[in-house]
């Protein structure tokens, strides 16, 4: 089932200014931050030199905007990941079922190491991720595949699913894009990257299914 979206509710749904959750998520772990801290040092010190001429405003500003990498890069990234989505004009709300769940070892990453020996050995990096594969009766199939959680253990075929779709056209028959997948029935969201906001999209899934309850009767 596919219900079209205005652009009004989309655009709260995604909106252009990264939530504290998609920040906390390009904020990363302990070694992003701290290539994000040796950055804003080499960027502290490539700007203040050079500008030394021009006045001591111009550097305090080039300088704590250098300085301050490490805490604002995050919140401008997500808004960029953002800006992807709200390029596509046309938007909807689909809802349809699980298909098939299933975990698979992928490769995520390769270091250099030395073995006892003192020879260089590569070492693959493999994360355990989940796949789930979504349609419903038009034919429609999507998949997603996200870093696998505990809670992704009570997923199963048949559960009822849902998300926003994207497209390029009116009518929404050539999807592109999809969001966060949520399950209703768990009130779980899969996905590595949030997109939406999760609490607009939950308001919005119980007001739909409250309605195709009545209609039901």
């Amino acid at each position: 089932m596919l219900k079209p979206l205005t652009r009004q509710k989309f655009e709260q749904l995604i909106p252009a200014v990264a939530t504290g959750r998609q920040y906390r998520y390009v904020w990363g772990k302990i070694p992003d931050l701290l290539r994000r801290l040796i950055f804003s040092v080499v960027g502290v010190v490539a700007v203040w030199f050079p500008l030394s001429y021009v006045g001591h405003g111009v550097q305090l500003v080039a300088g704590l905007v250098a300085g301050l990498y490490w805490l604002w890069w995050p919140a401008v990234s997500a808004s960029f990941r953002n800006q992807v989505y709200r390029r596509f004009p046309y938007s909807g709300f689909w809802q349809g079922e699980v298909l098939s769940v299933y975990v698979t070892e992928e490769l995520i990453g390769k270091e250099e190491s030395v073995d006892q020996r003192g020879e260089l050995v590569i070492v693959e990096k493999r994360e355990r991720r989940l796949n789930l594969e979504i349609g419903d009766e038009t034919g429609f199939e999507t998949k997603l595949q996200a870093r696998l959680s505990p809670q992704h253990r009570v997923i199963r075929p048949g559960d009822q699913a849902e998300v926003i779709v994207l497209s390029r056209r009116a009518n929404l028959e050539d999807i592109e894009k999809i969001s966060d997948i949520y399950l209703p029935r768990h009130r779980l969201w899969v996905s590595d990257y949030p997109w939406v906001q999760r609490d607009i999209f939950e308001q919005m899934s119980y007001e739909f299914n409250r309605r195709l309850a009545r209609r039901r009767r």
